[in-house]
């Protein structure tokens, strides 16, 4: 018995080179950039891995739950690590990160999140990466909520290490991930005797036995569903145009803030400031009295099928994340959320 997927002839170097180059393009990088077989999580710990050691000295920006591990993992690698947190109702500032450095002028490395779809912001990572750049540090982003919502363009804005996935605004699978990698940041990872070496983590492994190999042999099975995935994802983003991608991404966030305020029910942006707000999806803070968490299984109950969920850990008592991201970025997605939980909260100010 044969079966389409399961019967295909085996993906060649060619091929995947092929999706590489693609995936290239829509960053708009000249930079290397390599697929890695695996959840973004593999290629954000790898990178990290592998360009940081007890000689790093780091400012980890966190503006929501990513960026804590990213501190977690940098310390792990015996790096300094010195955090700077804002509010996760905001985003960092260009002038705070400027602060940062010239206080710590030892600084090689700066780690951020460009949006946090957990918690709904978005950093201006275009003006940080002009200060990230006069001072000389390593600039490592982590792009996989905000790749296809907004712009994500790692050349111009300096960026050394940008990691995507597709399972978001992308709208494709979760299995891939892929990773911008500039010649900096090779340099730094041929340098650190601790960067993980025949290791699944390894880009190092990438760059020597593939790259540097003309992209003729690869390392190992490539995950073949997941990379022909990846391949129509991108091919059907170009074919919509990514300008248009995008707008569908900041149209969505619009409406739901407009709409969430337009309910009457206490709901109110988790984000403050519109320009602060991630277009991947929009955090919403419930009126007093009202548990996130309680909210949006009310409104589940009603369409399962609703893109909706409680913030997480403490956030799951006062957030509401509306993810409009990918097939959902449209106003009738945004329409049933609202309206679905417009009737929750109905129903939970009846008295009991």
């Amino acid at each position: 018995m044969t079966h389409p997927f399961l019967d295909l002839a085996p993906m060649g170097a060619a091929q995947f080179a092929a999706i590489e180059d693609r995936v290239a393009r829509l960053l708009d990088t000249r930079q290397d950039v390599v697929i890695m077989q695996g959840e973004a999580l593999l290629p954000l710990e790898g990178a990290i891995r592998g360009t940081a050691g007890p000689g790093t000295t780091a400012l980890n920006v966190i503006t929501g739950p990513y960026g804590q591990t990213f501190g977690d993992w940098l310390r792990d690698c015996g790096a300094t690590v010195i955090d700077l947190a804002v509010p996760f109702h905001t985003a960092v500032t260009a002038a705070q990160i400027r602060a940062a450095l010239a206080e710590h002028p030892e600084i090689d490395f700066v780690s951020l999140v460009h949006a946090e779809a957990a918690t709904g912001n978005t950093n201006p990572v275009a003006e940080i990466g002009e200060v990230v750049r006069e001072h000389g540090a390593l600039f490592y982003l982590d792009a996989v909520a905000s790749i296809g919502a907004e712009p994500v363009l790692p050349d111009a804005w300096g960026v050394d290490l940008c990691v995507i996935g597709a399972q978001k605004a992308m709208g494709g699978p979760a299995g891939v991930s892929a990773v911008s990698v500039s010649e900096r940041a090779w340099t730094r990872m041929a340098a650190n005797p601790r960067a993980p070496r025949r290791s699944y983590l390894s880009l190092l492994d990438w760059k020597t036995r593939w790259l540097d190999g003309g992209r003729r042999a690869l390392l190992h099975a490539p995950a073949q569903l997941e990379m022909l995935a990846l391949d129509a994802c991108v091919a059907r983003i170009e074919a919509e145009g990514l300008d248009t991608v995008m707008a569908r991404h900041a149209s969505a966030a619009a409406a739901t803030r407009e709409g969430a305020a337009a309910l009457d029910g206490g709901l109110e942006p988790y984000v403050h400031e519109a320009h602060e707000a991630a277009p991947v999806a929009t955090t919403l803070r419930t009126p007093a009295g009202v548990t996130a968490s309680e909210l949006v299984a009310r409104a589940l109950a009603t369409d399962p099928s609703l893109p909706l969920a409680a913030g997480g850990g403490a956030l799951a008592k006062e957030m509401v994340r509306v993810n409009h991201y990918g097939a959902d970025a449209t106003p009738e997605t945004v329409r049933r959320c609202l309206a679905a939980l417009g009737s929750a909260l109905t129903e939970l100010s009846r008295p009991r």
